[in-house]
């Protein structure tokens, strides 16, 4: 198995207040580079979903990939642009990972291979209260699902649950919460710091 990273940052950042979350400062280093560091040892290659101006992100040294589907579709649309830019790079699948959660696994490539079958998406899960929860923008796409996602968004499918569960989607249980903890408030930004 062949993986590519994609890192999903093509959100709008409501909570936040607007702008590039993966571009804020958490102990003198940004979101994405804390992120990009964690991911590059676990793949092969990796890129960045984000639209608009690609050049804000020139310091980072990644391939920019904008969402190929227009009005902000979610997740599913920057899986979708990974999958494209990896099937370039001979990938034959992608893990993708959000800009904004800085302390996700060390092993969240190797555990998601270890839980795939074939051509089934496979999702990080964490368990909570006696039962996982999904981390959606986590998971392991088979590259060979590309245009059936591709389609599945023209028709108007945005949850990510709703098009894995398609395709037998499995899930791979991480044991913390706090390795996917994301920095969607100021608040959320500052527990970031105390969790360093």
């Amino acid at each position: 198995m062949t993986v590519a990273g994609v890192i999903l940052a093509g959100g709008q950042a409501r909570r936040m207040g607007g702008g590039d979350k993966g571009l804020l400062d958490l102990g003198g280093v940004s979101l994405l580079a804390r992120v990009t560091r964690r991911l590059a040892p676990q793949v092969e290659v990796m890129c960045l979903n984000a639209n608009g101006d690609a050049a804000r992100f020139d310091a980072f040294g990644l391939d920019v990939v904008a969402d190929p589907v227009e009005g902000f579709a979610g997740p599913l649309a920057g899986v979708l642009a990974g999958m494209r830019w990896a099937e370039a790079q001979g990938a034959d699948h992608v893990v993708s990972v959000a800009a904004d959660t800085p302390f996700f696994p060390t092993d969240l490539v190797d555990r998601l291979q270890t839980g795939a079958a074939g051509t089934s998406p496979v999702l990080a899960a964490v368990r909570e209260a006696g039962r996982a929860r999904r981390q959606p923008t986590f998971g392991l796409w088979p590259v060979v699902l590309a245009d059936d996602l591709e389609a599945a968004l023209r028709d108007g499918v945005r949850k990510v649950v709703q098009w894995t569960e398609r395709h037998d989607g499995r899930e791979v249980v991480f044991g913390s919460s706090d390795a996917f903890f994301n920095v969607n408030t100021p608040e959320d930004l500052a527990r970031a710091e105390l969790m360093l």
